[in-house]
């Protein structure tokens, strides 16, 4: 007989909302979903110690300011972990744009195309990925800049009640 789990994924869609690699190959789920919260959670875990210390290096080889390098190596490592959840799912992989840029339409636009010139510099194709942006006006006019592009979106976060 099969679990709760199994039963709900013969119903619909599960999507991981988790950086936990070990959890998502263990319940195997359709999608996965990974925030920066996520991310500093799981950063915590050894096994991803080689991931950060990837990106720590590879954003301390590029140029730029200590700021600069910082933002590089959270971009790579949301990346990395992109990466590595999609060896363990069949569908796609949403990585969020920093919600601090949630009310500029070009720097969320900016953000979105560098993380999906990442995820294709590591060989995933745009159809494998769902770029999270925030539900705000600004957001919903990048992400149909963006959608145009064939880069895809999904919109989230609550900011106020008229949302």
């Amino acid at each position: 007989m099969s679990n709760l789990l199994e039963q709900l994924k013969t119903m619909t869609t599960i999507v991981a909302d988790s950086g936990d690699i070990a959890a998502i190959r263990q319940h195997r789920p359709e999608d996965a979903t990974t925030n920066p919260s996520l991310l500093l959670k799981a950063s915590g875990l050894p096994e991803y110690a080689p991931l950060i210390g990837a990106a720590i290096g590879a954003a301390r080889a590029q140029s730029g300011e200590h700021d600069q390098q910082l933002h590089n190596a959270m971009d790579l490592l949301a990346v990395s972990v992109g990466v590595e959840v999609l060896k363990s799912i069949p569908g796609r992989i949403s990585t969020e744009v920093d919600a601090r840029l949630s009310f500029d339409t070009a720097a969320t636009i900016a953000k979105a195309r560098r993380l999906i010139t990442l995820y294709n510099a590591a060989g995933v194709s745009n159809e494998h990925v769902l770029i999270k942006i925030a539900a705000t006006w600004e957001g919903i006019r990048a992400a149909e800049v963006l959608e145009r592009e064939g880069i895809h979106c999904n919109l989230t976060l609550m900011f106020g009640f008229a949302q």
